[in-house]
Order: structure tokens, then C-alpha cells, then sequence
């Protein structure tokens, strides 16, 4: 069962590329209300955030217990989930000291299929599929939510809406997560396609949205050109228009974008995947007003054509970096 669950495991070359590393732009993506820098080959290239009106969110996901990459500094930090490889205590144990760590005032962190333990009750059932024993899961809830990650501004949810500030009088923002992503071989928080528009029907509208798996043609195309996000998620969207939408789970599909809500798009998403090409004037037309959503897969396990353009193996290197977010409040 163990060499079966091995081969199920998200794939990581080992084979040296030969591509040389990819001239990476240094222009943003850019709207009157937000800056979207996600490729740079080092975080001394990132431009400082516009003014203190501005709140700076540093995206990252599918880190898998990883800690050996740089994460840029900001005000808040968010994670999509896949916290660890395979959501033991030792796993959680290295993922928490790193967080515990980094700079920003506030962490927003979600989990992924990956992390096994906290689907409570599935795990119950499915724990010897993966693990040698039953890993006793309140030292993880500790580390997730006890005084060390209050202390270090750490907020976990699960199914779960809640609101913060980064600085005394300013916005107060809104935020929603959710680990769940669409059957994959039975993983923890999986659900059946025909179950999405239930589950997804329950988020409420917020300035930041975070799911483990990404929407149906945004973002979710995997190596072998199947597109596999939600498409219930993909409905919901246009009703509830997060600021930021930030995912992961298919890490080859590494990529951001910022879509404009207007016109006849007001009611539809928009299809966009990483091998396409971006243009940065695309998303700055001067429309103050128009609503809009930055859109964030932030996986940063390099996998697929992209790993192979940029010529990377290392989690978070070029052409898969934290994504950084800055909007105005």
C-alpha cells in the first residue's frame, strides 16, 4: 500500500534540466487598485509596495513542509494549503517553526489534500492507507491555533470566515478558507464533482477568498493538458468577486492575473492558464471603480513545462516565487 501511496505523490523531477533560466520581466501586473509581481529570479528585485495606503499580501501554497526558500516580507502572508507532505506531527512540526518565523503581522493559512491528520473523521477511517500509526492530532491544532502561532499572528481556517487588520485604523479585510478540492484518489478533503455547488454555495462574499484547489480553466491545467478545477467554484465567482482568489494544488499551473468584472465579462470568468502570455497593460485601463479579482495559483513546487522553461528544481525558485499582492486599502 505504501509503494502505491508513493506513487500517487505529486511528482518531482530528478533529472538535470538543461534549459537555461528564463529572462524573467520585471513589470508587474497592474489595476488602479492592485500590483501583481510573480516572476523574479530574486526577491531584491521586487518594487516596495506604492505607500502605507497599501496593504502588501505575499501568496504561497503546496509548500509541503519546505523551508529552504526565500519569502518575501509584506503585511500578510497567505497560504493555500498543502501545508505539509503528508500532515504527520513532524511534518507539522517543521512547517509551524518556519511560519513562526517569518516577518508579517498576519499569516493566513489553509490546509490541503496533503494534510492528512486534520480531515478529522476521514482520517479516522483512512489513516493506515498512509501512515505506519495514527498520529494524534491535537499537538498539530496546537501548533495551528495554541499561544506560539497567536503569538506569531498565525489565523488557520476550516470552512471558516473571520476579518483582520494589519495597522491601527486601517481597512479592517475579510477573508474566507476553505481546504477542499475535487475528488483525487480519495486524499483528505476531497469531495465529489457532484457535491461541489453545495459546499461552494456556503462561501460568503469576501475581500479574500482562499481554496486549496483552483476553479475549472483558471489556472488548472496540468502536465497533461487537462483541465481540472472546480467548474461549481468557477460559477460562484462572478457572485462573489473576492479581491484576491488565491489557490494552488496543480503546481504546474503556477500563474496570476487580474480580471476586471464589466460589461459582458460581469457574469463570467475568465480562462486563463500559464502558457499563455500575459500582457501587464492588459489590466490597467484607469477604471477606478471596476470590480476586480487578482486571481493567484501560488504553488511553489516546481513542476512541468514551466519548471522545464525557467529551469528550476528548487520549491519557490524562478517561475514558481511567492506571488506578491499589493492593493489599495
Amino acid at each position: 500500500m505504501l509503494n502505491r501511496v508513493r506513487a500517487l505523490l505529486p511528482w518531482r523531477t530528478t533529472r538535470r534540466l538543461h534549459t537555461s533560466t528564463m529572462n524573467l520581466p520585471n513589470e508587474p501586473l497592474k489595476s488602479p487598485k492592485a500590483i501583481v509581481q510573480v516572476d523574479y529570479t530574486d526577491i531584491s528585485q521586487i518594487l516596495p509596495k506604492p505607500s502605507e495606503e497599501w496593504t502588501r499580501f505575499v501568496c504561497v501554497s503546496d509548500t509541503h513542509s519546505h523551508d529552504d526558500f526565500e519569502v518575501p516580507p509584506g503585511d500578510v502572508l497567505l497560504h493555500g494549503g498543502d501545508l505539509t507532505n503528508m500532515g504527520t506531527v513532524k511534518d507539522f512540526k517543521k512547517t509551524m517553526d518556519w511560519l513562526y518565523g517569518l516577518p508579517h503581522k498576519k499569516k493566513i493559512i489553509i490546509a490541503g489534500n496533503h494534510d492528512l491528520t486534520l480531515h478529522t473523521g476521514w482520517y479516522d477511517d483512512n489513516w493506515e492507507r498512509w501512515h505506519s500509526r495514527d498520529d494524534d492530532i491535537n499537538p498539530i491544532i496546537e501548533m495551528l491555533t495554541g499561544p506560539a502561532a497567536q503569538a506569531a499572528g498565525i489565523i488557520y481556517l476550516q470552512d471558516e470566515e473571520t476579518s483582520f487588520q494589519v495597522k491601527e485604523g486601517g481597512k479592517t479585510w475579510s477573508i474566507y478558507g476553505s481546504p477542499w478540492s475535487p475528488w483525487f484518489y480519495d486524499w483528505a478533503f476531497n469531495y465529489q464533482r457532484e457535491d461541489g455547488q453545495e459546499l461552494i454555495s456556503k462561501f460568503p462574499k469576501t475581500d479574500i477568498l482562499l481554496t486549496h484547489g483552483p476553479p475549472y480553466r483558471i489556472f488548472d491545467r496540468t502536465t497533461g493538458g487537462e483541465d481540472v478545477g472546480c467548474e461549481d467554484l468557477t460559477a460562484r465567482l462572478p457572485s462573489l468577486r473576492p479581491r484576491i482568489h488565491l489557490f494552488g494544488h496543480i503546481h504546474e499551473a503556477h500563474g496570476a492575473y487580474i480580471h476586471t468584472w464589466r460589461g459582458e465579462d460581469a457574469d463570467k470568468c475568465p480562462e486563463i492558464q500559464n502558457d499563455e502570455t500575459i500582457d501587464p497593460t492588459m489590466t490597467d485601463d484607469g477604471d477606478v471603480e471596476a470590480e476586480r479579482t487578482v486571481f493567484v495559483n501560488a504553488a511553489n513546487w516546481p513542476m512541468g513545462q514551466r519548471m522545464r522553461q525557467f529551469g528550476t528544481e528548487c520549491y519557490g525558485g524562478a517561475g514558481f516565487g511567492p506571488v506578491v499582492v499589493d492593493l489599495l486599502d
